[in-house]
């Protein structure tokens, strides 16, 4: 059984039913109240923002990279 999860570690989730997917917001919403969620979402979504930003920069300067290697070995 631990195999299966060491593979896919998102099967966990797959098995969240409706109820406790609100218990879960119900517990956010007791913990942070209702004025901090939009905070901590706005941050999450710019940490995400600038994640996906390196990720972009990084797959970039690869390909420029791998082009640069082309060129001066048909050069």
């Amino acid at each position: 059984m631990t195999a299966i999860f060491a593979k896919s570690p998102l099967l966990l989730f797959q098995e969240l039913g409706m109820t406790e997917l609100i218990l879960i917001a119900l517990v956010v919403l007791l913990l942070f109240g209702g004025k901090k969620i939009p905070e901590l979402m706005r941050g999450l979504g710019k940490g995400i923002r600038e994640f996906k930003d390196a990720k972009d920069n990084v797959r970039r300067e690869m390909e420029e990279g791998m082009k640069e290697a082309d060129v001066n070995k048909n050069a």
